[in-house]
C-alpha cells in the first residue's frame, strides 16, 4: 500500500478517535450531572415512616419526600391539588374521591413486577372461599379501571392503586381498666357506646372511617339497624348522629384523635381507657408498658385495604421512579418491616424470608411467640407467650362486618361529621 494511503488512514484513524474523545468530553458533564430523581409521597404515619424511607432511598437510589398528616387532611389535599405530590398512601375508602377529582393516573398492570403474587383479598375481595363479604367497598371492587373509565371488579391492563399493606381494625382497651374480653364471643362493638366507659372513650377523627366505628358500636348497642351498614341513608345518618351527639353532650367522648401517635398518647396518659386504635398504635402501647387489647368484635371487624395511587399530574423520569418505588414495597423487605407493627402485605410469602420464624408464626400464624418480638419502633412489643388478638391472617379476615367505604351519601355524612365534632 503507498505511504500515502497509510498516512491518510492513519489520519483518519486519529480524527475518528479524537471525535469519540470529544464526544465523550462533552457527553460526560450530562451524565454526571444527571438529576436523582426525587418522589413526593403523601400519606399518613402509618407507613411514611423515616426507616422505611432510608431502605427505600439506599435501594434505589433516588431520594423521597415523605409528607406525613392525618387521614383527612392526606385525602383533601390530594384529591384538591395533585400537583402537590406524586405519590399518595392512604385507605382504599379514598379511591372514589380521588377517582372522581381526577387527581389519580391508572397504573399499568405490566409495570408491577410482582402482580402475579397479589393474593385473593385483592382481587377477589376475600382472603378464603368461607370468608364474611364485607359490606361497602372492598377492595376488588375498585381495583380495576373499566373500558368505559369507571372502576370494578371486572380485570383489564389497568389499575387505580397498587394494592399493598391492609388490617383489619377495630379497638383497643386497656385491661388495667377494663376486663379482658373473650375474643369474637364477648368482646363487642357496643362497649365504645357503653355509659360504664363514659368520660373514658375516643374516635377516629376520620369522617370516612370513624362513622363506621360509630355505626357499629350504636347496632351493637341495640340503639339502632341499618338497611346496609356499608351504604346508609340520610334517615340512618341523622339517627346516629343523633344518638352520638347526645352521648358526647353527656360527656362520653374525651377526644377524637387524628394521628397514630395521637392515639398513642391519648392511651399512654390514660386519658382513655377505650378508643378506636390502628394496629401500630396497639403495638406502640404495648411497647410504653400499657396493656392494650386489640378487640375482636363478635360483630367482625371493620377492615381497610392500603392504596398506592399515582398523581395524574406525575410524568416522565419522576414517574418511572415511582413505579421503582411502588415495586419497592412488593419486593420483601417492607412487608417484614411492616408486619411487626401489625399490618399485612398483599404478596406475604415475599416477605416471609426476611422475618423470623418466631416473627412469621405470631404475625401472620397467629401462634403462640417464642421469644421477644420488637415493633417497628425497637421496644418490645410482645412477649414470649402472648398470641395475636384476633389470631391468625386468615381467621382475623374471615370475619369482616364493614370495610372502610365512601358512601353514596358521603357528603351528607361528611358534614353530619363536623356538626357532631363542634357539638
Amino acid at each position: 500500500m503507498p505511504k500515502e494511503t497509510l498516512s491518510r488512514r492513519k489520519f483518519l484513524i486519529n480524527v475518528t478517535k479524537a471525535s469519540i474523545a470529544g464526544y465523550g468530553l462533552v457527553k460526560a458533564p450530562m451524565v454526571f450531572s444527571k438529576k436523582i430523581p426525587t418522589v413526593r409521597v403523601m400519606g399518613t404515619h402509618v407507613t411514611l415512616q423515616e426507616e422505611l424511607r432510608k431502605q427505600a432511598m439506599k435501594d434505589l437510589g433516588i431520594n423521597l419526600e415523605f409528607e406525613p398528616k392525618g387521614s383527612a387532611a392526606v385525602l383533601q389535599k390530594a384529591a384538591s391539588n395533585p400537583q402537590s405530590f406524586d405519590l399518595y398512601e392512604q385507605w382504599s375508602d379514598s379511591i372514589n374521591i380521588l377517582w372522581q377529582a381526577h387527581a389519580i393516573q391508572p397504573i399499568e398492570i405490566e409495570r408491577i413486577k410482582n402482580w402475579p403474587e397479589i393474593n385473593a383479598l385483592t382481587k377477589k375481595g376475600k382472603i378464603t372461599d368461607d370468608a364474611w363479604v364485607g359490606k361497602g367497598d372492598a377492595p376488588n371492587k375498585l381495583l380495576y379501571v373499566q373500558a368505559d373509565g369507571s372502576l370494578g371488579s371486572t380485570p383489564g391492563k389497568t389499575i387505580s392503586f397498587m394494592p399493598y399493606v391492609h388490617n383489619v381494625d377495630s379497638f383497643g382497651y386497656n385491661t388495667n381498666v377494663i376486663n379482658k374480653g373473650i375474643a369474637y364471643e364477648t368482646e363487642s362493638w357496643s362497649w365504645l357506646l357503653n355509659d360504664e366507659y363514659r368520660g373514658k372513650v375516643a374516635l377516629v377523627n376520620a369522617p370516612t372511617i370513624g362513622i363506621f366505628d360509630a355505626a357499629l358500636a350504636a347496632q351493637a348497642s341495640g340503639l339502632m339497624k341499618f338497611a346496609n351498614i356499608g351504604n346508609m341513608t340520610i334517615a340512618e345518618i341523622d339517627q346516629l348522629f343523633s344518638i352520638l351527639t347526645e352521648k358526647k353532650q353527656n360527656g362520653h367522648f374525651a377526644g377524637f384523635w387524628t394521628s397514630v401517635p395521637q392515639s398513642v398518647e391519648y392511651m399512654v396518659s390514660n386519658r382513655i381507657s377505650i378508643q378506636s386504635m390502628f394496629s401500630p398504635g396497639v403495638s406502640a402501647s404495648k411497647g410504653q408498658g400499657i396493656p392494650v387489647t386489640y378487640a375482636s368484635p363478635k360483630e367482625g371487624y371493620r377492615a381497610w385495604h392500603g392504596v398506592m395511587c399515582l398523581s395524574a399530574k406525575t410524568t416522565g423520569y419522576v414517574k418511572d421512579a415511582a413505579y421503582e418505588y411502588m415495586n419497592w414495597w412488593l419486593s420483601g423487605y417492607p412487608g417484614a418491616f411492616i408486619a411487626r407493627q401489625g399490618y399485612y402485605i398483599s404478596n406475604p410469602e415475599r416477605s416471609r424470608e426476611l422475618m423470623s420464624k418466631a416473627e412469621w408464626d405470631y404475625w401472620y400464624l397467629g401462634k403462640e411467640a417464642r421469644t421477644e418480638l420488637k415493633g417497628t419502633d425497637g421496644r418490645v412489643s410482645v412477649k414470649p407467650g402472648e398470641v395475636r388478638d384476633g389470631g391468625s391472617y386468615t381467621r382475623r379476615f374471615r370475619q369482616i362486618a364493614v370495610w372502610n367505604t365512601v358512601m353514596d351519601n358521603y357528603d351528607y355524612s361528611l358534614d353530619k361529621w363536623y356538626e357532631f365534632l363542634s357539638s
